[in-house]
């Protein structure tokens, strides 16, 4: 073996990985069938190193090469369950986010912190229509949503700054309100007034019409792990007001679930 060779094999391991992974994302993002160019210059790859990438995840199963177009077949969804299976938490949060759904008929979901941005891993559709649409591993800013702000809220003011002072990431916003952005003096302010109060109202600022309300949840150690949130219809609140009982039904959604968690010995 030459030397230098072997140091040089794990780094070589993990860049294809990151390419790989970045295909796939690229994939995912675009919705639609992708050409091996349109790849190439998504993910900032030569088109020879796309190629390999390409064929390499169809040989796998994760992608499916139909003429000159490329996209993800059903088994890439394999990684993202393997992930939630992982968790214990949206399963010991299904009871009491069912209970709220049945007593207000709004949806109801859970997410966690990933970076600068909220991953849903529960949801339970509500019997109304709210118009965002919203499903197991979406990603959403975590600066304009109120699970997000609560999650935010939980970080210390050193992660919070590195949040906070980030540069806009890439990825989704909202449907409604393309590009929007959120102010960094008023992100910080709403994150106070979650430390103060323990939830998060955001009222139209994610999604026009829609008014959120969002609780931490904890686990055996005391340490926030997740959000659980209640969407509603804005135009339905008189006065644009939310009842007491339902800041104190999300609250209470929350604090059961950080029961089971604890109950369970579920830490992060």
């Amino acid at each position: 073996m030459a030397a230098g060779t072997e140091p040089d094999a794990p780094a070589e391991g993990l860049q294809s990985l990151g390419r790989g992974l970045a295909v796939i994302r690229t994939l995912a993002a675009a919705g639609e069938p992708l050409t091996l160019a349109h790849v190439a210059q998504a993910t900032s790859l030569n088109r020879a190193v796309a190629r390999r990438v390409l064929l390499t995840l169809v040989e796998v199963g994760y992608v499916l090469a139909r003429g000159r177009e490329f996209s993800l077949r059903p088994r890439v969804l394999e990684l993202g369950e393997a992930y939630r299976s992982a968790l214990r938490l949206p399963e010991l949060a299904l009871g009491p986010m069912r209970e709220l759904v049945e007593t207000t008929g709004q949806s109801c979901s859970m997410a966690v912190l990933d970076g600068a941005d909220i991953v849903y891993v529960q949801r339970v559709p509500g019997r109304r229509i709210i118009d965002a649409v919203i499903h197991v591993g979406t990603r959403l800013p975590a600066d304009a949503t109120a699970m997000g702000r609560v999650l935010l809220a939980a970080l210390d003011d050193a992660e919070l700054d590195a949040v906070v002072d980030r540069d806009t990431p890439e990825g989704p916003t909202s449907p409604a309100m393309p590009g929007r952005t959120v102010e960094r003096a008023a992100l910080r302010a709403a994150v106070e007034e979650v430390r103060r109060e323990g939830y998060c109202r955001v009222d139209q600022e994610f999604e026009r019409g829609l008014t959120t309300l969002a609780a931490p949840v904890r686990d055996v150690t005391g340490a926030v792990v997740a959000a659980v949130n209640l969407p509603l219809s804005t135009y339905t609140l008189p006065d644009g007001q939310v009842a007491k009982e339902l800041v104190d039904a999300i609250r209470a959604t929350a604090a059961q679930v950080t029961e089971l968690a604890v109950r369970a010995h579920v830490s992060r």
